[in-house]
């Protein structure tokens, strides 16, 4: 598995990326990158995420990490897209400017639809409305200029419905009623909207931020029991929901959970995808794989596209129940981790529809010879 210590093309090599493009502007300070991975289902679409990294390295495995899971999570969430992802390196409270963001935009037209860009941890609609400005390959821009807006509640309902279906796998009812779930991250827009669904079903939450301050209107609104960040994992509930950064699935707190079900909004939960998504198999924990439970936001933006409508993003956002569903059920079926499965399920179907463009192009050329004969 990709570590720190690797070169750039080794990692680049190991993720099997396409292309990586590093952007850098020195008038406005931007350093971003930008990883398409692959785009055989079509271009790669990914957020921006603003953060500030230790060091390139963190930043550039980071983005090779998120693209990679893009393609995974738009083939199996069926939708005709790729997967590319962007990080920018720098404090999104206090480093953002109009000049930043265009300058990043411009980039991201010199792609020429190769990657299209939307909002992630650190950016958002106000910054896809500055990229907007110096190309069309972006969504998640404001409503009242044609665009879906903020995509997380969409985002929060996927991952609603398929902690739904995990539920129902566990306990025998997908019902959430009385069930306790612990929420990281909720102060974040994705997490609060979680807890909204939660709560409206009557679990009883438990929420962590590293932002405390940000939970306030969460316990307010939902009745919420504030824990602390050490505490997170330890909690004894019944389904542990990161809706934070990545790689908290790890050595130190997969033997602190206290719960039979992990499923939560946040990218890259599993810090080793082979090693830690088996330790959470043989501690008879399940785990409904990121990709697949968050792709809610990804179907959202899809859908803008398309020409948006809030009330067909839910819909099709709700079929995350028996995507997740079906991922159980072949990590049941053939004795593997549910992360393997769902990559299973993802590859077979860049794989099929990787081989029809090639019998395609095969007859097309054919065709073209015969036509020049």
């Amino acid at each position: 598995m990709e570590n720190i210590s690797q070169t750039p093309f080794e990692l680049i090599d190991e993720l099997e990326h396409e292309q990586v493009v590093y952007c850098s502007n020195k008038e406005t300070g931007l350093k971003a990158i930008i990883g398409i991975h692959n785009t055989s289902l079509g271009p790669a679409l990914g957020g921006t995420r603003m953060w500030n990294y230790a060091n390139d390295k963190e930043a550039l495995l980071d983005v090779l990490r998120l693209s990679r899971g893009m393609t995974y999570k738009a083939a199996v969430a069926g939708l005709n897209l790729g997967g590319g992802k962007a990080v920018i390196i720098g404090d999104s409270r206090t480093q953002k400017s109009e000049q930043l963001f265009r300058a990043f935009g411009r980039f991201v037209e010199g792609l020429s639809g190769r990657y299209i860009t939307a909002e992630d941890v650190g950016t958002n609609v106000k910054d896809m409305e500055y990229i907007m400005m110096e190309t069309r390959h972006v969504t998640g821009i404001p409503e009242e200029v044609g665009g879906s807006g903020d995509p997380s509640p969409v985002t929060a309902y996927g991952t609603y419905v398929g902690m739904k279906a995990c539920a129902h796998d566990v306990y025998g009812s997908d019902s959430l009623e009385g069930k306790k779930v612990v929420v990281q991250g909720a102060g974040g827009n994705v997490g609060k909207h979680l807890c909204k669904f939660l709560h409206k079903e009557g679990a009883k939450i438990y929420v962590s931020d590293m932002f405390e301050e940000k939970l306030k209107p969460i316990v307010a609104e939902c009745n919420a029991t504030v824990v602390g960040m050490d505490e997170v994992y330890g909690i004894d509930a019944d389904i542990f929901s990161p809706a934070a950064l990545g790689a908290i699935l790890n050595d130190e707190t997969i033997p602190q959970l206290k719960v039979k079900i992990v499923a939560g909004a946040a990218n890259n939960q599993l810090k080793n995808e082979n090693v830690h998504g088996q330790m959470l198999k043989d501690r008879g924990i399940l785990y409904a794989p990121d990709y697949a439970i968050n792709s809610g936001g990804l179907i959202n933006v899809y859908t803008e596209l398309e020409g948006y409508n809030r009330e067909r993003a839910m819909k099709k956002a709700s079929s995350i129940y028996d995507i997740v569903a079906n991922i159980i059920n072949i990590s049941k079926a053939e004795n593997i981790p549910p992360h393997v499965a769902s990559a299973k399920i993802a590859m077979d179907r860049i794989n099929n529809v990787s081989n029809a463009k090639k019998i395609r192009v095969y007859r097309d050329m054919n065709l073209f010879k015969m036509r020049n004969s």
